[in-house]
């Protein structure tokens, strides 16, 4: 699954474990570099003490003596050496200020002497600078085992006489540790940190925002149930308050548009209804009988026209079925309904019905048979609805479902509808959250395919579908 996939929720606290593990490892290597700086200036000033000395010692003492002091003055790490030149060349002379400074004043002389200092670093086995025992060897060589990166302080110093004394030291670079206290703190701020964050973000942030995306589903459904409650931060307050706004003034503009074509259907009833009188009243048989027709015709155009301004099916309840039983008692010639699964839907039966209803007998209409059929795909429910016909040219597919468009124009009851079928079918199908798609098929027909969600969702609502069965005056319709 990709970061797109995961909730806000989740997101948040990776990002927030993300810091700190960032932020606990800039603290670490920062801990580390300052340790061992200190490590590396505790070590140079211990060798800086023992070099000054050592000097010391070797200026005052007897010349017979000098071997004797050498010696015991080097260790496995240490090393000094009287000889006729400097260790440390003047090519090499760098990063040894402190240093010098510190062997200066701790000879404490008056004449100027020639201290030369050289640190550089070396990636080798560590060796000893004196011979051990081989037993310390051994040990001391499986302690060591390895390549290490390590430091050399190397430190010249010319003495009276003319000789130099030279010395040496290596040391490690501190290891990489995390200790216990620095694993716990770390432990517990990051436990307290998305604790924190899940509190924040679930009362304040994706509470409201989870409410507000189920608002707009059943706004999208046709059932939505009053403004929601303005919570959260500024930003989601204000987000929250437009969508009150918006629902407000779609639910008024709808409210309105309904009640005009209620009332302009009422209005136009009984003029109708009064020239239907009035068209039994002529003599002339044929005419009678066109005046019938078209006023027919002109009832039903009426009819047509607010339900499909209404919403078909907004006050019906959700219901849960089998897909099979929305083909029950159609009594659609030419029907051919397959032998599937069955497979649970949640829909509003009635208007549901009819959308199929519309779209079978429009296959039948046109292409002469309607084949059904209906699969499960992911988290929806597809029913496939084709026939033999010549299907629609491609560029008309979007366009038949607008409102009185048909794309048969000779206008007649017999070859097709007053081009509200389809519209009304979508508006349907929408209304449950679902799609409606019409392709051309490969060889010859048309297909619509219907994706409703599958069965164990909530309905618009955001409760559970009534488990009532159908009425039987429904089954019988």
């Amino acid at each position: 699954m990709n970061a797109r996939g995961w909730g806000l929720r989740t997101q948040i606290a990776l990002l927030v474990l993300s810091v700190l593990c960032v932020a606990q490892a800039i603290s670490l290597w920062l801990f580390v570099d300052e340790r061992s700086m200190a490590v590396q200036a505790a070590i140079a000033a211990e060798a800086a003490g023992r070099a000054a000395n050592v000097a010391r010692f070797i200026e005052e003492s007897p010349e017979d003596m000098h071997s004797e002091i050498i010696r015991a003055a080097s260790s496995p790490l240490v090393r000094f050496e009287l000889a006729d030149a400097a260790g440390v060349t003047p090519d090499h002379r760098d990063d040894g200020g402190a240093v010098e400074a510190r062997v200066r004043a701790l000879l404490e002389e008056g004449f100027s002497r020639d201290i030369r200092v050289y640190v550089h670093s070396t990636e080798q086995v560590i060796q000893p600078f004196v011979n051990l025992p081989p037993e310390r060897a051994d040990l001391r060589g499986k302690l060591m085992a390895g390549t290490i990166a390590a430091l050399e302080l190397e430190i010249s110093v010319g003495l009276t006489g003319g000789r130099w004394l030279n010395i040496g030291t290596r040391f490690e670079r501190p290891p990489i540790q995390w200790p216990w206290a620095s694993t716990a703190s770390f432990v517990l701020t990051a436990a307290l940190l998305l604790i924190v964050s899940f509190w924040f973000l679930l009362t304040r942030l994706t509470g409201p925002l989870n409410a507000l995306a189920a608002a707009s589903d059943r706004l999208g459904r046709g059932t939505a149930d009053g403004a929601l409650v303005v919570v959260g931060p500024k930003e989601v307050r204000d987000l929250t308050h437009s969508f009150n706004t918006m629902q407000d003034r779609l639910t008024r503009f709808v409210a309105d548009r309904t009640q005009m074509l209620a009332a302009l259907a009422h209005d136009l009833r009984s003029p109708l209804t009064a020239l239907r009188v009035h068209s039994d009243m002529v003599d002339d048989p044929e005419i009678a009988d066109g005046l019938a027709i078209s006023l027919q015709e002109m009832m039903e155009m009426v009819e047509a026209t607010l339900d499909y301004a209404q919403g078909v099916g907004r006050d019906e309840e959700s219901i849960q079925i089998d897909v099979a039983e929305l083909f029950t008692h159609l009594n659609l010639a030419q029907l051919d309904i397959g032998d599937f699964p069955p497979l649970k839907l949640t829909v509003k039966f009635s208007a549901m019905r009819r959308a199929i209803r519309n779209l079978a007998d429009n296959a039948i209409r046109y292409g002469g048979n309607a084949k059904v059929s209906w699969r499960e795909v992911e988290d929806t429910v597809e029913i496939l609805i084709e026939d033999d016909g010549p299907g629609i040219p491609e560029d008309q597919i979007e366009h038949v479902f607008a409102p009185y468009v048909r794309l048969e124009t000779s206008r007649s009851q017999k070859t097709g509808g007053h081009g509200l079928g389809l519209s009304i079918s979508r508006s349907i199908i929408l209304a449950h959250g679902g799609t409606v798609e019409l392709t051309n098929c490969e060889q010859r027909g048309l297909r619509a395919t219907i994706s409703l969600p599958k069965d164990g969702q909530m309905d618009a609502r955001g409760q559970q579908p009534s488990q009532n069965p159908l009425p039987k005056k429904v089954i019988a319709a």
